[in-house]
Parts: C-alpha cells; sequence; structure tokens
C-alpha cells in the first residue's frame, strides 16, 4: 500500500494578478520559494472555476453522448456532458442543469464518480464526474449561444469502442469513462 505524502507547499514570495477575464479565466504571476530553498522567479497559476462531467445512462442502459465542434483543435468528436460550476453552485447542482440545458435529459439517480485535477501544475480547480442512471428526456435543449451539441444514445459497447478506437480525445472524459468501463463486472 502506499504510503500517505508529505504535503510540501511552496512559498509565495510575491503574487499579482496579470490577466483577468472575469468568471472565465485570471491568470497571476508568482515568485515561489521551494522547501529546498530554491526559488522560482516566475511561475503562473490560471485561476478556472470548478468543471463537471456527466456519465448519464438512460433507463434502457444506454450512454448518454454528445458530440461538438471543438475549436482549438478544429475538430469535432464525442464527450459526455460538461461544463463550468457557476458562482454560488455546488457540483452536483451543476451537473444536474448542464445535463439539462445540453442533452434535455435528467432526473435518475446521482452520484458523484470521480474528481481530477485538469492540469494540477497551473490550474487551481478540479473537474467532478458524476455518475447519473436512468435518466430520460424531460425536455428540450437550452444550449449557449457557443454551443452547437448534438445529442447520442449508445450502447455501453459502442462508448467503449470509441474510447479504443482515440475518438474521445478529452483527457477529462476519457478518464471517468475508462474508470466506469473498469468497474463494470459484465
Amino acid at each position: 500500500m502506499a504510503q500517505k505524502l508529505e504535503n510540501r507547499p511552496w512559498k509565495v514570495i510575491s503574487s499579482r494578478n496579470v490577466l483577468d477575464l472575469g468568471p472565465w479565466l485570471k491568470v497571476r504571476q508568482e515568485e515561489v520559494e521551494l522547501p529546498n530553498s530554491r526559488r522560482i522567479p516566475t511561475w503562473f497559476v490560471f485561476e478556472f472555476p470548478d468543471w463537471i462531467n456527466v456519465i448519464a445512462i438512460t433507463k434502457d442502459g444506454r450512454m448518454v453522448m454528445e458530440d461538438q465542434y471543438r475549436h482549438a483543435l478544429g475538430e469535432t468528436h464525442y464527450e459526455i456532458c460538461a461544463g463550468v460550476v457557476d458562482p454560488g453552485e455546488t457540483p452536483l447542482e451543476a451537473a444536474k442543469r448542464e445535463l439539462s440545458e445540453e442533452t434535455g435529459f435528467g432526473g435518475g439517480h446521482w452520484e458523484p464518480f470521480m474528481v481530477l485535477s485538469p492540469n494540477p501544475t497551473n490550474h487551481n480547480n478540479h473537474s467532478y464526474t458524476f455518475l447519473a442512471t436512468d435518466v430520460e428526456p424531460l425536455e428540450a435543449q437550452h444550449q449557449e449561444q457557443t454551443e452547437d451539441i448534438h445529442v447520442h444514445l449508445m450502447e455501453p459497447s459502442e462508448v467503449r469502442r470509441l474510447l479504443e478506437q482515440g475518438e474521445i480525445v478529452q483527457a477529462l472524459h476519457a478518464a471517468p469513462l475508462w474508470k466506469y468501463f473498469a468497474s463494470r463486472k459484465d
């Protein structure tokens, strides 16, 4: 069994905000000192809100998947539902809201499934994944202006095949899906 790690925080010598794009992204520049007394004169920390993902499974066992064009890559890929935790929301509230807005699905049983750090080197946020089972269509999609989401109901075997073929490229979506398939007994 792995031993419990000692936390060895860096000492912040100075810190200043260098970019503020509202709730979506803030960047601060810090001078830090490591526990071994080495100094790093310039370290950037990207401050993002927490994110959520939802592995949603319908009452008949199909997985609610989306496809979206991602401009930074210039590609369209399959994904699970994802979004941002708004101020004042819990991750679970955000997950339920995002699933409803993006897919029109809701209800069912919800449980926390996985928490990841998108990039602990320089991101300060977490990505919370929830497993929602027995979801059903409840309303029409309510997409934001920046969204053009198509919903697909897929058999789990089809989603696993997409993972195996590298068709789900978003790492924060692939990791919880791999965990989901690894934990299945069938």
